[in-house]
């Protein structure tokens, strides 16, 4: 965007009031009168439009005890604080200059019977809403750091009560496995007297046999 149109883009006004040729209209115009400010009211009939963006312009014309008169208002101007639709009036041309030649009744645009009195808007801009600046917080930081080292403390503490939970049920595992071990060695010696005594037994006839033969 060229600096002369970004420029004139801001002068715009965010919503300007709908124009037409041959409507009745009540203008509102600030004037200022040495450091006073009054609004001064204009009415008559719109008898042209023209331009386009900050120039455009709208003329409007009103007949004062038989004096013909017509003032042409900026639409985007800041001393034009509001335009009423006073009456819809009938028009088949962009500019009505026949009305200069006109006196009288004959002055003023047929009204459109039926028609809807409403002051319709156009938008232009967008009113754009400002976001609220969120304030970044330098002290939650750290916050969230002794809430990390929180958390890694009570993982360390549930794994160390995990070990020893684990530890005192290894425990009693080894105890009974050394139990076993020493009964089995207790029942080794039992059993090498029984294998002796058997052989003993066994002998003995052999031995008797011998004798006799």
């Amino acid at each position: 965007m060229d600096i002369i149109k970004s420029i004139e883009h801001e002068q715009l006004k965010n919503k300007i009031p709908e124009l037409k040729v041959g409507n009745t209209v009540r203008v509102h115009v600030r004037i200022k009168e040495g450091n006073k400010e009054r609004i001064q009211v204009f009415e008559g009939i719109i008898i042209k439009v023209q331009g386009g963006g900050v120039n455009q312009t709208f003329t409007v014309r009103k007949n004062s005890y038989g004096v013909g008169v017509e003032k042409t208002f900026l639409v985007h101007s800041p001393l034009v604080e509001k335009v009423e639709l006073v009456r819809v009036g009938k028009a088949r041309r962009a500019k009505l200059y026949y009305l200069r030649d006109r006196v009288g009744k004959a002055a003023k645009t047929k009204e459109q019977v039926g028609a809807r009195i409403e002051d319709r808007e156009i938008t232009i801009k967008e009113d754009l809403v400002e976001e609220p600046a969120v304030e970044e917080a330098p002290e939650e930081a750290p916050a969230v750091e002794t809430e990390n080292v929180a958390v890694q403390e009570t993982v360390d503490t549930v794994s160390e009560e995990v070990v020893e939970e684990v530890k005192e049920v290894e425990e009693p595992k080894k105890e009974e496995k050394a139990e076993k071990v020493e009964e089995a060695k207790a029942e080794e010696p039992a059993k090498e007297e029984v294998k002796e005594d058997s052989k003993k037994a066994e002998e003995k006839p052999a031995i008797e046999e011998d004798k006799k033969a």
